[in-house]
C-alpha cells in the first residue's frame, strides 16, 4: 500500500502504532484464536496499554478524540492481523459511541474513561430473532416502573455480549409507534433479570463471541436510559453511519492480508519451470484484487472523513463503503484461495481463514442488500 497523502501526521502515527502492535503482538496468535474460538483478551489488553481503545472518545473522558478516520485506520491494521480481534475492537465503538453522542454527563463519566482505558468493553444490541434487517420491529419491551424500567424479551447476535460490562441495548416503549417507540438503555450484566443465552458457533471471526441475551423483568435504572424515550432508533442509525465505514475498514484489512499472502505465494510457487506470478492468468487475478482493494480503501476513507467533518448525513457514503469493501473482500479472499490451489483449501495456510472471516462483513452492521436499499433510497431523495 502506498502512503495516503491526505492523512494527517497524527493519523499516520496512529496507523503506524497500530500496525506495530498488530503485527508483533496480534498476528502471531490469530490462527490459534480461530482454531480454538478463544476470546482475544491479551490482544485487547495490549491495544489498551498502547492507548488505542479510546480513539473515538473525547479527551475530556480519557480518550484521544481522533475521529472516525483514525479509528478506521486502526481497524484495518488490526483486521490484517486478526479479524476476530478487529470485531471486538470495532464493537467498542458501536457500543461506546452512543454514550458519546447521547449520554448524560453522569453516563459519560461512569463509562467512557473505563472504555477508553480498555478496562471494560462494550456491546451493541439492536437485533432480535424476529427483527434483523427490519430493526424497527422490536418486540423487546421497556415499561417504566417508578425509578426504573423493566425490560422483557430476547436479543440476538450480540457481538461481545458475553464479555461486555456495558451494553447499549434497544427496546420499544410502544410497538404501535414503530421506530418512534424505540428507546436506548445502558444495561450492565449485573442488573437483575439479565441472562446470557446461546453462544453461536460461527464460520468465521470465531474469537469474537456472539450471544443471545434474555431479559426477564430486567431492572434498568432510569438514569441508564440513553437519551429520551423514543430517541433510540435515531441514535442507532447515527451510530451505524459511523460504524459501517469501520466494517468496510475491517474488510479492507482482511483483503489486504489475503492479497499480501497471494502475491508472496505466487512469487515463490513454481510450475512449468517458473513462478506462477509469471503467468498472465495469475497476474490478472492479482491486479484485479489490488484494484478492488484500493477502491475499497478510498471509499472507506472518504466516508470516514465526511463523518469527521460533521456532514449532516453520511448514510449514502457509509453504506456504499461498507457494501463495496465487504463484497470486494469476499472476491479477493476467494481468489487468494484459488491462487494457492489445493493448499489454499487447507488450514496450513491462512487464506481459508481470511475467506471465512470476510463473509461476515457482508452480513453484520446491515446486510449488503440493506446497504443497497439505503443507497437507492438516498439516490431517490436527490
Amino acid at each position: 500500500m502506498r502512503d495516503s497523502f491526505y492523512l494527517t501526521d497524527e493519523q499516520r502515527q496512529v496507523r503506524d502504532l497500530v500496525r506495530t502492535v498488530a503485527r508483533e503482538r496480534i498476528a502471531p496468535l490469530a490462527a490459534q484464536v480461530d482454531e480454538t474460538d478463544t476470546y482475544p483478551a491479551d490482544q485487547l489488553r495490549r491495544l489498551g496499554e498502547a492507548g488505542l481503545m479510546g480513539l473515538h472518545i473525547p479527551e475530556a473522558y480519557g480518550g484521544t478524540g481522533l475521529g472516525v478516520l483514525a479509528f478506521c485506520l486502526a481497524v484495518e491494521e488490526i483486521a490484517w492481523a486478526c479479524a476476530s480481534t478487529a470485531v471486538v475492537y470495532l464493537v467498542q465503538y458501536t457500543g461506546g459511541f452512543p454514550i458519546v453522542i447521547a449520554g448524560s454527563e453522569a453516563q459519560k463519566r461512569r463509562y467512557l474513561p473505563r472504555l477508553a482505558a480498555g478496562e471494560i468493553t462494550a456491546a451493541f444490541s439492536l437485533s432480535e430473532p424476529g427483527a434483523g434487517s427490519d430493526a424497527a420491529s422490536l418486540t423487546t419491551t421497556a415499561v417504566r416502573r417508578g425509578d426504573r424500567y423493566l425490560l422483557n424479551g430476547t436479543k440476538a447476535w450480540v457481538t461481545n455480549g458475553s464479555h461486555a460490562r456495558v451494553l447499549t441495548l434497544f427496546a420499544t416503549m410502544d410497538q404501535g409507534r414503530g421506530r418512534h417507540g424505540v428507546t436506548g438503555f445502558l444495561v450492565e450484566p449485573t442488573f437483575p433479570g439479565f441472562a446470557l443465552g446461546k453462544l453461536e458457533r460461527k464460520m468465521g471471526v470465531r474469537g469474537s463471541p456472539t450471544v443471545a441475551i434474555h431479559l426477564s423483568d430486567c431492572e434498568v435504572p432510569v438514569e441508564n436510559r440513553l437519551g429520551g424515550e423514543g430517541d433510540g432508533f435515531k441514535i442507532a442509525l447515527r451510530v451505524l453511519d459511523g460504524s459501517r465505514p469501520a466494517v468496510g475498514a475491517q474488510a479492507v484489512g482482511i483483503g489486504q492480508a489475503a492479497l499480501d499472502a497471494a502475491v508472496a505465494y505466487a512469487k515463490e510457487r513454481a510450475q512449468f519451470g517458473q513462478p506462477i506470478a509469471a503467468f498472465q492468468g495469475i497476474q490478472f487475478m492479482l491486479a484485479d484484487m489490488a484494484m478492488q482493494l484500493h477502491a475499497s480503501r478510498l471509499m472507506v476513507h472518504h466516508a470516514a472523513a465526511l463523518a469527521d467533518r460533521g456532514a449532516p448525513s453520511t448514510a449514502f457514503e457509509s453504506s456504499m463503503a461498507k457494501c463495496f469493501a465487504s463484497d470486494a473482500a469476499m472476491r479477493i479472499t476467494t481468489d487468494a484461495v484459488q491462487i494457492f490451489g489445493g493448499y489454499g483449501y487447507t488450514r496450513e495456510y491462512p487464506v481459508e481463514r481470511f475467506m471465512r472471516d470476510a463473509k461476515a462483513t457482508q452480513i453484520y452492521e446491515g446486510t449488503n442488500q440493506i446497504q443497497r436499499i439505503v443507497v437507492a433510497r438516498e439516490l431517490a431523495r436527490g
